[in-house]
């Protein structure tokens, strides 16, 4: 019944210690995990997140990576469609931003519960 519960409020936030976890939960999770899994993409999530405001434009994110623009604009689509960046346009250029809450619920979701005595 928790695990429904959760679900309902965000498919991917169900501890994977906890209860089994649903097909759809465990399918958004491993989506987030394997755009997490390119050791690229795993930097332009961190050059973003510790960029002012926590947002960058795709212009400054090409010479940290040694990538050609089109490159990483594929990386951060994958970021985006995972759900761990937002893209906005501006004119001519697209700025990405870390999606709220998205790293933290996914520690929460690696996270083992204490073991009480």
């Amino acid at each position: 019944m928790a695990t429904e519960v959760i679900e309902t409020l965000d498919p991917c936030c169900a501890p994977i210690v906890g209860e089994a976890m649903s097909v759809n939960s465990a399918v958004t999770l491993a989506a987030k995990f394997k755009a997490l899994g390119d050791p690229t993409r795993l930097r332009l999530l961190s050059i973003v997140a510790a960029h002012e405001d926590r947002e960058a434009c795709v212009c400054d994110l090409t010479e940290p990576v040694a990538l050609s623009q089109p490159t990483v604009s594929h990386h951060l689509k994958i970021l985006v469609d995972a759900g761990l960046l937002t893209r906005s346009k501006r004119g001519t250029w697209s700025f990405y931003a870390l999606v709220p809450g998205a790293l933290d619920q996914l520690a929460e979701v690696l996270r083992t519960p204490a073991v009480t005595s």
